[in-house]
């Protein structure tokens, strides 16, 4: 079962603007994406990976927070297909420029403020304390 570090209430706070709908999915896909960012980092998890630590806790669940906000204000439902194509017709289908998609661990579109709060505590990759 996979970790999910974010509850709507979380959201609710982090943004001050009702959950959208579907939340749950969204904090579920956006935990995914923060355990992505998170693939080098060392910190103390009980016997399901779950970290123990409230600090860590508390960071992940704002990290996931600010992924699910990026990716709504940025038009993406949690599959990171949105915002791709320069521009985009139905028909008769078109399709334009690919537009270059930031880079962090694994390719992922991590939202910024969520890379901050990460970096912030210390747990990107390439970060020693």
């Amino acid at each position: 079962m996979a970790r999910v570090y974010a509850n709507p209430e979380q959201y609710t706070a982090w943004t001050g603007q009702p959950a959208p709908a579907g939340v749950e999915r969204l904090l579920a896909r956006a935990s995914q994406d923060i355990d992505t960012a998170l693939l080098t980092a060392v910190y103390d998890t009980d016997s399901t990976g779950t970290p123990t630590d409230p600090d860590i806790v508390a960071t992940l669940a704002d990290a996931t927070c600010a992924q699910v906000e990026y990716q709504q204000a940025t038009g993406d439902d949690g599959t990171g297909a949105a915002g791709q194509w320069d521009s985009v017709s139905i028909g008769p289908v078109s399709m334009s420029g690919r537009r270059a998609r930031p880079q962090a661990a694994g390719d992922l579109d991590l939202a910024p403020r969520a890379g901050r709060v990460l970096a912030a505590a210390g747990l990107l990759p390439g970060v020693i304390w």
